[in-house]
């Protein structure tokens, strides 16, 4: 029988597991979570190996040095092919939600991402985003699409079709600078054109 702990392991025990391995490391080992995904989002994830690394890439999320752009699949056609959503956001914390409210809600925070649209399959009516986010904001993508009309595909929480443990969300860029040495680093990840993310092709 399979160890069920194996099974359901999270990817930073995994990270952790594989730099102990690699390196040889005796003892605990550090790793610091700097860009992390909602559970059911696929993509690029980014941990630290020190501390001090750790702190100077979450000083560049807080000064928006950090860039992260996505691929979603989306309800419906768009009436634009690019364009803006600005919200405030509020996070309930009984149910793990947010939703679009007020600026004057106590609070509300500043969401904004740039949306283009780069296909429509007419046939499903959907349509695949490119998304340059600007604030990071709890389930930020999900809760500004669907209030727009266009809620992403498979999403249990925020969605209106489809029901699925992975929804079509993907962190498929990522800019950084190196902690130490200051130079640009771009980390692209694509998601398997299969299933929902035919529309790739």
């Amino acid at each position: 029988m399979q160890d069920l702990k194996v099974l359901f392991e999270d990817i930073l025990t995994m990270v952790k597991q594989y730099i102990k391995a690699k390196y040889h490391k005796p003892g605990n080992v550090y790793v610091g979570l700097v860009h992390r995904l909602d559970r059911p989002v696929g993509g690029i994830m980014v941990f630290a190996k020190t501390s001090k690394a750790a702190s100077r890439l979450s000083n560049q999320v807080r000064e928006k040095v950090f860039k992260k752009k996505y691929l979603a699949v989306v309800d419906g056609k768009f009436a634009q092919m690019q364009g803006t959503l600005e919200d405030y956001l509020h996070k309930d914390e009984r149910n793990n939600r947010s939703k679009v409210v007020n600026k004057d809600k106590k609070n509300a925070k500043f969401a904004k991402l740039d949306y283009e649209v780069l296909k429509y399959n007419e046939v499903k009516d959907l349509s695949l985003l490119k998304i340059n986010l600007h604030t990071g904001r709890h389930h930020q993508i999900r809760v500004q699409l669907a209030n727009f009309g266009h809620s992403i595909f498979w999403d249990q929480k925020y969605g209106t079709r489809g029901q699925g443990k992975q929804i079509a969300l993907w962190a498929y860029e990522l800019t950084i600078l190196h902690p130490i040495t200051k130079q640009e680093m771009i980390f692209k990840d694509l998601p398997q054109p299969l299933g929902t993310w035919s529309i790739l092709k």
